[in-house]
């Protein structure tokens, strides 16, 4: 009998209980994990699921739940309780999911070819004509590679006398091999010592079959390497965390369509180098949407004219574009005779016993039997949801029943299948039996299918669901499948590299990415610099002392002319401290360090895969540390502190971890280029605005300009208006000086003009040259300080030129952009203005 940390626990009747048999024993599979869970006891199990919440936290793991609040914020759900399979128990369903895998490829090649199955009444034409997906321009197209499927899933589901079924078929594009990969990385972790010595079969081979099968595949002139992109579209889809983790794992370039043109009927990918030819697509992208020119006019997500390469076979799209008509479960009936007509062998792994209500014998036997099925669209992207006929009372029935006759194509039922149950965490700390479905992969190589030794396991919500859905709130579980002998654990790796084909150079940069790394360090710079400045004016608002005050009113002057503070008391000047929390907190205020640090989560979201580990969690903590912050000056204060340290995490691990790429310079130049924007606003202000320039104001600017202990090591008093200048304005050693931005924007636009073959309309040597006419060394006292327009003063002359580097940088942004992020002139932008 079960432990005390499984006491109560009790498998519904009429289910199978993947870990108990019917005396309550621990079935073989399972002894190990239970027995190690019943060891460690319900504090052990906590400690880890709250580890396992902690681990998907900082990986940044989500998965969107449409209309959840949380979006696509929404965190991965995991249960630390794994799905055990035993190897024989496996091995059935791996020789099923490869026989099933290269049928369905058959079926499509057969659809799209000769129809011999419509033409010998094997498959009706309803099924496939009907169907959404089945595209007509694709009709007589020869893959690249002689396939339509390279990627399968099936969903699969436990009767209740144990025998596996085929729910439903994934082959558009298949979703869950990221999401398995890392639920494995994290249990293992989590569960360490029982995984370090369970014989659990491990998962980088299938990860490796999938990236060596594509280029193989892939159509390549002699000698040419093959180039492989990820398709996506885009960091609002659902799965684009697993989309961008693939991308990272297989090496691959994470794109959207805009990253690709069409030329000639060959597909290129766009990138800072000019146009690179691309062999291979692994795409995330539903079938209708790849090419606005002949399929859907609407989509912009796609690539016009992608299909006239894959029909001139210049280029393999896994899965083939049109494979989706096969996401029907209206087709499982036909698949026996299909199965052996085509492979001339039965169907190993049946589906669930299904009725297409298009044929009047199955209608017909549907409506006799409707409490015992479960009726569902024929077609995906149809309404209704699937509806329970024992759930219906007379009157429901009767409604079914009349629809059904009405447009009998357009529906299916399927016989009612009571899911399998297996011990899962409960939201109460308590383990539960809650109802699990697989969804297994396959990936076709050069020597046949391969399965993975594993795959995503989903667990229903509420313990009396039938429907087991991540949309509906559902948990996903690692799956162990016992290996019968010990196992290496391997890592990831292509066959070893010969020294002729040792590289230097970074890889090839498509422009969007340069982009978003360019905007990821112009966001990166602001948020710290709000920091600085925050905290500065933070630090003095509880000192009632007349020069802390003071300094205030200086620094609230300041903040208003840079749109981070819009209120202000009128009798004072002084803002209240609730107008300083909403710039520091408020998501809805559009200047805020919150929604600055939103925006640098998400430009860092678009470039996932090109981020390592730390990289991502100390920016993707930023806006969590800020949301979480406690009420009060003092929290926010010390949420300040917090938020400062991983922005300089950020930068340090930009600093030291990136390779010195042509992606690594933008995101250099996007820093450079903010902090001279921010330095030259910022100092213009100052300088130009009525706010006093004492002592106190001039050690706050100090402090948001990360100069002060610079400046107390040179000079052992208080602040004085002159070196201050001499230390924001001209010292080129100084970082936050003007002087080194402009020095090291000279430096970094002058390499970027050689190797580029580009002369940019925005020079910083003119700057420069005005700042050394500025020098203040050749005079004695700050009144003699030159450059001044007649009638100027020479601070208000400072002034005037740190403004004039504050647009200096927001135009060479623009410049930057035009020519390497959207590929336009900036005479033809001015010509088509006009």
């Amino acid at each position: 009998m079960p432990k005390p940390l499984f006491a109560g626990y009790r498998c519904p009747p009429h289910h199978f209980d993947e870990a108990f048999d019917a005396e309550g024993r621990p079935r073989a599979a399972w002894a190990a994990l239970v027995a190690a869970l019943e060891a460690g006891g319900a504090e052990t199990l906590e400690r880890q699921s709250e580890a396992l919440r902690r681990m998907v936290e900082l990986d940044g793991v989500t998965y969107n739940v449409y209309a959840d609040p949380k979006g696509a914020d929404r965190p991965w759900a995991l249960d630390p309780i794994p799905m055990v399979i035993g190897a024989a128990d496996w091995q059935t369903i791996s020789q099923g999911i490869a026989q099933r895998a290269d049928l369905l490829d058959r079926t499509l090649a057969d659809i799209y070819g000769p129809q011999d199955l419509i033409r010998e009444g094997l498959l009706p034409p309803a099924l496939a004509f009907g169907h959404p997906g089945y595209l007509w321009p694709c009709q007589g197209i020869s893959p690249a590679g002689g396939r339509w499927m390279h990627v399968y899933a099936a969903d699969l589901a436990r009767s209740e006398d144990g025998r596996w079924w085929v729910i439903h078929d994934r082959t558009q594009g298949p979703s869950g091999v990221g999401y398995a990969s890392q639920n494995r990385r994290l249990v293992a972790r989590s569960q360490f010592d029982v995984f370090r010595h369970a014989q659990v079969a491990p998962l980088a081979d299938f990860l490796r079959a999938l990236r060596d099968a594509l280029g193989s595949m892939a159509p390549v002139a002699q000698g040419e390497t093959p180039r492989i992109v990820l398709l996506t579209p885009g960091p609002w889809n659902e799965t684009y965390f697993e989309h961008s983790l693939l991308a990272r794992h297989l090496g691959f370039a994470l794109v959207e369509g805009q990253d690709l043109t069409v030329r000639q009927d060959r597909v290129f990918m766009k990138t800072l180098q000019g146009l690179q030819p691309v062999h291979a697509i692994l795409r995330r992208l539903d079938d209708d949407y790849c090419d606005p020119a002949e399929l859907r006019t609407d989509s912009a997500l796609g690539v016009p004219g992608l299909l006239a390469a894959v029909r001139a076979g210049n280029v393999l799209v896994a899965n083939g574009i049109g494979s989706g008509v096969l996401e029907t479960t209206g087709i499982h009936g036909f698949l026996p005779g299909i199965c052996e007509r085509l492979l001339g062998a039965p169907l190993r792994l049946p589906s669930v016993a299904t009725w297409w209500c298009g044929e009047a014998p199955a209608l017909e036997h549907v409506l006799e039997h409707l409490d015992e099925l479960v009726i569902k669209p024929a077609f995906p992207g149809m309404s209704p949801a699937p509806v329970f006929g024992h759930r219906l009372d007379a009157a429901g029935r009767a409604a079914l029943a009349e629809r059904l006759r009405a447009t009998p194509h357009a529906f299916l039922a399927q016989e009612w299948v009571r899911l399998s149950q297996a011990p899962s965490l409960l939201a109460n700390g308590r383990i539960g039996p809650r109802s699990v479905g697989l969804r297994v992969f396959a990936v076709a190589t050069p020597e046949g299918w391969r399965v993975m030794p594993g795959g995503l396991a989903r667990v229903a919500q509420d313990f009396d669901d039938d429907i087991v859905t991540m949309q509906h709130g559902g948990a996903s579980k690692d799956i162990w499948v016992q290996s019968p002998s010990p196992v290496s654990r391997e890592a990831l790796a292509h066959p070893p590299i010969t020294p002729p084909e040792l590289v230097r150079a970074g890889a090839i940069v498509p422009s969007r990415i340069a982009e978003n790394l360019f905007w990821l360090g112009r966001y990166a710079e602001r948020c710290e610099a709000q920091v600085r400045l925050l905290r500065a004016a933070l630090n003095r608002l509880g000192d009632a002392d007349e020069e802390a005050q003071r300094a205030l009113l200086s620094l609230a002057a300041v903040a208003r002319s840079q749109l981070l503070l819009d209120e202000k008391d009128e009798s004072t000047g002084l803002p209240e401290d609730a107008v300083w929390l909403a710039a520091v907190l408020d998501p809805k205020a559009p200047n805020s360090l919150l929604a600055n640090a939103r925006r640098l989560q998400r430009a860092g979201s678009q470039i996932r895969e090109r981020l390592s580990a730390d990289n991502w969690h100390a920016l993707n903590r930023l806006p969590q540390v800020l949301e979480g912050a406690p009420k009060g000056l003092a929290g926010v204060a010390e949420t300040l502190d917090h938020a400062m340290l991983l922005c300089v995490s950020f930068a340090g691990f930009a600093m030291d971890d990136m390779t010195r790429d042509d992606g690594w310079r933008f995101l250099l130049l996007g820093r450079r280029i903010e902090r001279l924007s921010g330095l030259g606003g910022l100092l213009g202000d100052f300088l130009g605005g009525d706010s006093p320039r004492h002592a106190e104001s001039l050690e706050w600017l100090l402090e948001a300009c990360d100069s002060i202990i610079t400046y107390r090591s040179r000079y052992p008093r208080a602040p004085e208006l002159l070196p201050v200048l001499d230390l924001l304005v001209f010292d080129r050693d100084n970082p936050h000086a003007l002087g080194f931005q402009l020095d090291v924007l000279a430096r970094y636009m002058s390499r970027l003009g050689r190797d580029f073959g580009v002369a940019f309309e925005h020079d910083p040597a003119p700057l420069l040259d005005t700042l050394r006419r500025f020098d203040p060394t050749r005079f004695h006292n700050l009144a003699l300080l030159g450059e001044a327009a007649p009638g100027q003063a020479p601070v208000e002359a400072l002034g005037a030129f740190a403004t004039r580097a504050q647009r200096f940088g927001w135009n060479l942004s623009d410049e930057l952009s035009l020519r390497f992020f959207s590929h336009a002139d900036r005479a033809v932008q001015t010509a088509e203005a006009a």
